[in-house]
């Protein structure tokens, strides 16, 4: 009886940690240097972050569209911003792992692709 009480507590606070961890905002604070893939071509932007608050952060996009602003939020470890360029919302979804992040990117109505990122160090 008692081992399986010791199994059961210890499978609860198991898993109370990974719900915690799941919920605290990862910080993204820093210059990111991305490597973004679509069918139009790839591009290696670089963009400047700053937490603005737990959940959001502005920013810096400067890259073969230009340079302009971003803002963004994160939830957890997954992140997301975007940024208008010439009517176009182009938009980055992915998730961030330490110094780094993937996912998908969304050229407004330029098409779809993906991207990775480093934090510069």
């Amino acid at each position: 009886m008692k081992k399986g009480l010791v199994l059961f507590l210890s499978a609860f606070c198991l898993m109370a940690m990974t719900v915690l961890h799941a919920q605290t905002p990862v910080n993204v604070t820093g210059t990111w240097n991305i490597i973004a893939e679509s069918p139009m071509g790839n591009g290696t932007p670089v963009v400047e972050l700053k937490h603005i608050s737990d959940s959001t952060f502005i920013g810096t996009y400067r890259g073969q569209l230009g340079e302009t602003d971003v803002k963004g939020i994160i939830k957890g470890n997954k992140i997301y911003f975007s940024f208008d360029v010439s009517g176009n919302q182009i938009e980055y979804d992915g998730v961030v792992d330490g110094d780094s992040m993937k996912g998908k990117l969304k050229l407004g109505n330029m098409g779809e692709g993906t991207f990775t990122g480093t934090r510069k160090k």
